[in-house]
This record gives structure tokens, C-alpha cells and sequence, in this order.
């Protein structure tokens, strides 16, 4: 969202796991580890469908004089919760800049489930913002020119034209020592939401995402992606399959036919292996 207090404004991040994953991949997020996916609805069939593990969800919503109300509201309760040490947490400084704050948050609380690349931008950041406080990391990010220009080349290559002024806000749902935190630049703190895990982390911030959306049933601009640790050993697995099957499907050649049949023979074999070469990615 554009904050109209903030010195610096950037374009705002399209919601767009392809975007997104170029952003994360660029910056030091390896891409057979973890990537952005869609989450098309938040019925429990729906949920089933999203890749998993899943490691954080990113929540996109609009913002109106009644969530802004509530958001005033809330901030003094904030400051009561008892927060895990174990929170990255930071400020939001940058106009617009909430679709990379969330990504900040979502990789900076599982920076133990994935290694990143190092000396890449994020192990960089993480590592020199890791004694920092939040608003000391907000004015850090907002100093650094490398990221600002990584940040607008994902925000033009989206699907729609970016604009600056825009009135959705990104935020992002992680679990830190066996909580579930709403993390929002614009807020003063995490907010705590109970007890979570891994394994419900998606059904847990599925079920408070679903409360904010029913404050606003009549918009259609909300947004959910999970971030989501690539299977690795499922997906050589799979690709292990396809090639015994295309290894079989050889075998099976007739030898000695009319090179009109062989030719079908080899136009079925190259279609094979293309379908597996789509689906191994």
C-alpha cells in the first residue's frame, strides 16, 4: 500500500507467484528449495490442492476506513503480547513496498528449513539486519539500491500495469517456536494468532484470513500464495517413473513395419517424452 508519510515510494509488487519467484530466486532463494504458488480458495479441498509443506502464506487485501479503524485499535494490544525472540519482524518504511516486506518476512522466519545462496542479497541482508530492530531494519532495506532496483524490475514484470497508487496491502502468516504470527510492516509489532505447526500452518492462517474477508465480502481484491518447500525427492521420483515408461514404450517397437507406422511409432514416443518434460517442472 502507498503510505503518504513515507519518504520513498516504490511500485508495488504484482500478486503474482511468477513474479514473486523470479524476485526470491534473483535474490538468493535457491529454486529447487521453495517457491510461491497460488492458493485458489480457502475450502478445505482447495487447500488440499497447494503444494506442501508449506512454509508461509501471503495474504493481499484491501484496505478501508474500517480495517484502518480496527488497525489503530489493535496496535495497542500488540504491545501486550508476549512475542517469541524468534520472530524476524520488521517495519515497513517504503511506500508500496509491502509485497517485498511480506517475502522478507515470510523467508526470514525459515531461513532454517532452506539454505541461502550465499553471499546472495538475502544472506546478506538477514545476516547484517539479524541484531537490528525493526524499524532499524526498515531504514535499511530503504538505504539499499540493490534492492530497490531488484524490487522494481518485479514490480513491471507482472500481468498488469504497475501504478503507485494503489489501496491493497500485503501481509504475511508464519510460524515461529510453535506460533502463529501475523507479520505487517505497518503495525508495531507481530501479532500473535495461538498455537500452530508445519503441517497446519496453511488451515491456520487460511482460518483468521477468512475472518478478514468476511469483513469485506463484496470485494474482489483479495489475494492468497503460500510460499511452499520444493519436494525434491518426490519430484525425482516422479521423473524416474516417466522415463521407465518411456523405456517400455521402446521396447515395445515393432521391428520390421512400413516406415509410415514407424513413423507414428516415433511421433507417439516424442509426445511422451514432452508431456514428461512438462510436468518435471
Amino acid at each position: 500500500m502507498a503510505n503518504p508519510s513515507a519518504s520513498k515510494r516504490w511500485l508495488p509488487l504484482e500478486a503474482n507467484p511468477d513474479v514473486m519467484n523470479q524476485f526470491i530466486w534473483g535474490l538468493g532463494v535457491p529454486e529447487d528449495q521453495a517457491e510461491c504458488c497460488d492458493v485458489y480458495g480457502l475450502d478445505v479441498d482447495l487447500l488440499a490442492m497447494v503444494p506442501k509443506p508449506v512454509l508461509a502464506v501471503l495474504f493481499l487485501y484491501p484496505i478501508t476506513s474500517q480495517s484502518e479503524d480496527e488497525r489503530i485499535q489493535e496496535d495497542s494490544k500488540i504491545k501486550l503480547q508476549e512475542v517469541s525472540s524468534g520472530v524476524f519482524f520488521m517495519k515497513q518504511t517504503v511506500g508500496n513496498a509491502c509485497g517485498t516486506i511480506a517475502l522478507l518476512h515470510a523467508i526470514g522466519n525459515i531461513t532454517s528449513k532452506i539454505k541461502l545462496v550465499e553471499g546472495s542479497f538475502l544472506d546478506k541482508f538477514f545476516k547484517s539486519t539479524a541484531n537490528m530492530d525493526p524499524l532499524e531494519r526498515a531504514k535499511f532495506l530503504e538505504n539499499d539500491d540493490e534492492m530497490e532496483d531488484a524490487h522494481s524490475v518485479a514490480a513491471t514484470a507482472g500481468d498488469t500495469e504497475a501504478t503507485d497508487n494503489v489501496n491493497t496491502h500485503f501481509i504475511c502468516f508464519a510460524i515461529a517456536d510453535g506460533q502463529l504470527y501475523e507479520l505487517d510492516g505497518r503495525r508495531s509489532g507481530p501479532i500473535l494468532h495461538g498455537k500452530s505447526s508445519p503441517d497446519t500452518l496453511l488451515q491456520d492462517a487460511a482460518k483468521v484470513i477468512q475472518k478478514m474477508i468476511e469483513k469485506n465480502p463484496e470485494s474482489n481484491e483479495f489475494n492468497v500464495i503460500a510460499l511452499s518447500k520444493k519436494d525434491e525427492q518426490r519430484w525425482w521420483d516422479r521423473r524416474k517413473h516417466n522415463e521407465e515408461q518411456i523405456l517400455c514404450f521402446k521396447k515395445s517397437l515393432p521391428v520390421g513395419v512400413p516406415p509410415c507406422q514407424m513413423l507414428f511409432f516415433i511421433c507417439a514416443l516424442i509426445l511422451i517424452f514432452l508431456w514428461t518434460f512438462l510436468i518435471s517442472f
